[in-house]
């Protein structure tokens, strides 16, 4: 005799995937992160650009204080607000933070082009984007588990801020140098680490086409960070100061 469950013990069926199907979901889902890191990209840097090449963007932005700190504070809340609350979002709002923090972060980043010469931002971005495209394969493609980085990728990001903090008061040339090393280290090895962790969120509501954009825009969020990060830090190093 057939047995009785009760409706609320049933215990729902689980699609098991095959490895294909696995490996092409990450690979639909990978390709969706880069086009929105991409799209963020030219985003920021087209916005950037308009700042350089207007005096009057620039006068409104960096001739106040105020209104720069402003800026950046409203970049802090927003990428921090996305990051916790994009799947509560709906789909319009998790866009509409998305740009809205690539604009803010391109309008601050406009400073770049009163502090360096175009040619040595331009020479940067693509030693940027090689650098980043390396690790970012290797981290998608490795066997190896990256996560045990986690820790220690975490505890020189604290230090790093704390040290940059300091030398905003030390002013120490020493000290700037050893922080712009440390960085570009840093988000070298944090572009293939959270590449393979981004990865891993393939699975996050793949049969919800919702909840799979957002997680690819949380993904791509992650990425863009890594790239920029990874980008001032080269500036830093090798730009050439106007």
């Amino acid at each position: 005799m057939e047995e009785l469950v009760p409706q609320e013990t049933r215990q729902p069926q689980q699609r098991v995937l095959s490895a294909e199907e696995a490996t092409q979901i990450q690979a639909r889902f990978m390709t969706q992160v880069y086009g929105w890191m991409a799209g963020a990209l030219a985003i920021t840097g087209g916005v950037a650009l308009l700042v350089g090449a207007s005096p009057e963007l620039q006068d409104m932005i960096f001739g106040n204080r105020l209104v720069f700190w402003a800026m950046l504070l409203a970049e802090f809340l927003v990428v921090g607000y996305l990051s916790r609350n994009i799947f509560e979002m709906s789909g319009g709002q998790a866009v509409g933070a998305f740009v809205a923090y690539s604009v803010l972060n391109g309008l601050t980043l406009g400073l770049i082009f009163l502090v360096y010469t175009a040619d040595s931002i331009a020479s940067t971005f693509f030693v940027t984007a090689a650098t980043f495209g390396a690790m970012s394969l290797y981290g998608y493609t490795t066997s190896t588990d990256l996560s045990r980085w986690g820790n220690l990728l975490f505890m020189a990001l604290i230090g790093l801020v704390i040290a940059m903090v300091v030398n905003v008061f030390w002013l120490n040339s020493m000290l700037y140098l050893i922080t712009s090393f440390i960085g570009v280290l840093l988000f070298t090895a944090l572009s293939a680490y959270d590449t393979q962790k981004v990865k891993s969120l393939a699975f996050v509501g793949f049969e919800e086409e919702g909840a799979d954009r957002k997680a690819a825009m949380l993904g791509a969020l992650t990425l863009y960070l890594d790239f920029i990060n990874l980008f001032l830090f080269l500036l830093r190093l090798f730009g050439r100061r106007r």
